[in-house]
């Protein structure tokens, strides 16, 4: 399939959008039939806390991503926790995770489909039905950790794949 370009406009800033198939996705994430009509950057942390597990040992636990979301150099929304992907036009998609795959390295998160809960109704990712998570470098952390309440913020880039 020939990749076809679609333009939209975010609050001034041009937001291109590439339509097509999505080759190279683990079986555990991957969406058949499914056409990619955004992918955008992220650069962001993943935020851990320092609580008691079931045996009442202190560890680190994932608490939240906070992650600005670009394109061509330019933020044009968030990424925070829900997980919401948040657009500067008031646009927004809330997902549940629905499969996941190892990243590349241990340090990397993994890679993951979300199944879109709360869809846009407008801009670049309108209609959207699932959120591919994929090309991740960081974020991973754990371990035992000495305050509880205590929290961590380790850096992470991944690439959001928005897909109707």
């Amino acid at each position: 399939m020939k990749p076809i370009l679609l333009s939209f406009c975010l609050t001034g800033l041009a937001f291109a959008a590439q339509a097509e198939e999505l080759p190279n996705i683990p079986d555990p994430i991957a969406i058949k039939g499914g056409v990619a009509v955004a992918t955008l950057q992220a650069t962001g942390a993943q935020i851990y806390s320092c609580s008691k597990n079931v045996k009442g040992a202190l560890e680190w636990t994932f608490r939240e991503p906070i992650a600005a979301l670009i394109q061509q150099g330019n933020t044009v929304g968030r990424h925070y926790v829900g997980p919401t992907w948040e657009f500067a036009d008031g646009g927004r998609v809330v997902g549940k995770l629905a499969g996941k795959a190892p990243g590349k390295t241990p340090k990397d998160i993994p890679w993951l489909k979300l199944d879109v809960t709360e869809t846009a109704t407008y801009g670049p990712i309108a209609g959207a039905t699932a959120i591919l998570r994929i090309d991740t470098k960081g974020g991973a952390f754990e371990g035992a950790c000495a305050t509880e309440g205590e929290l961590h913020s380790e850096p992470y880039s991944a690439t959001y794949v928005f897909v109707k």
